[in-house]
């Protein structure tokens, strides 16, 4: 697989629209995890939902890093949505860190830039469960499931939560051999530690606005984060959304477009 591996990406709202936005989901997301986010920009701007490497309808690769995935996403941009200029680009937990990898790498295509419940530091396994739900969804024997209701049953037991099994399940494909995972399981398992940790970046800075929204029941960004957070962008604005947790844009989707609009459309 090359570097700039193949990625799949769906265009939402006007193609007049004044402003273009890009959308970054989350490990084990999808792009259209944003749909509704993206609605809520109509009609002043067009969206493009991105399927991140080893996620939904792009292809696998080999390995794994921000910057390889950093710079997947700046090669398909500038083939297409951000040919004729610079795009703000939208990033939750993941999908935030290759934002800020992206900006910071590729700071001519990101006109503004949102980070969505994470933080520029390396976390391990001290936020956050996703280490456990990995676990959980690589220990489901696929072989003896034959519907979804089986592996929503299966996995209920380590993953309790119904709202988070329903958002992992949308992962579970019928095949003709049976039910997979359609995203790269074994990759993104075995390189949690890369997942949750972020690149010795110390020569960079990204110098256009970013808005940084945290959920305020979530632990993926502490007050601790703020100087590292804002030594890479120094125009940081943090805004924190009551009664919501990591997921922000699915539990409090109004907020999160209330303040996306007000970032993304002032001046």
């Amino acid at each position: 697989m090359t570097e700039h591996s193949a990625i799949h990406s769906t265009l939402v709202g006007d193609l007049t629209s004044e402003r273009r936005v890009v959308f970054l989901h989350g490990l084990f997301g999808r792009g259209r995890n944003f749909q509704r986010i993206a609605a809520g920009l109509e009609p002043e701007a067009q969206s493009l939902l991105v399927d991140l490497p080893n996620h939904g309808a792009s292809a696998w690769t080999d390995t794994l890093s921000y910057e390889q995935m950093a710079d997947s996403v700046a090669a398909h941009l500038r083939q297409g949505f951000a040919a004729s200029g610079p795009v703000d680009v939208v990033g939750h937990s993941m999908g935030g860190k290759v934002a800020m990898v992206l900006a910071l790498r590729h700071p001519d295509l990101v006109r503004r830039l949102v980070v969505v419940d994470i933080s520029p530091v390396s976390t391990g396994s001290s936020r956050g469960e996703f280490g456990h739900l990995l676990s959980s969804l690589a220990g489901l024997d696929l072989a003896a499931v034959s519907s979804r209701a089986d592996a929503d049953a299966a996995l209920s037991g380590p993953i309790g939560h119904p709202t988070v099994r329903g958002f992992l399940l949308q992962n579970l494909q019928r095949t003709d051999t049976g039910f997979a995972w359609q995203p790269n399981l074994a990759l993104l398992h075995g390189e949690l530690d890369t997942i949750m940790g972020f690149p010795q970046i110390t020569d960079q800075q990204f110098s256009g606005p970013v808005l940084w929204i945290r959920g305020a029941n979530s632990d993926y960004v502490r007050d601790e984060d703020a100087p590292v957070m804002r030594a890479l962008f120094p125009k940081t604005v943090r805004v924190t959304v009551r009664d919501a947790g990591h997921w922000v844009h699915s539990e409090q989707p109004e907020q999160v477009i209330a303040s996306l609009r007000h970032f993304l459309f002032a001046g």
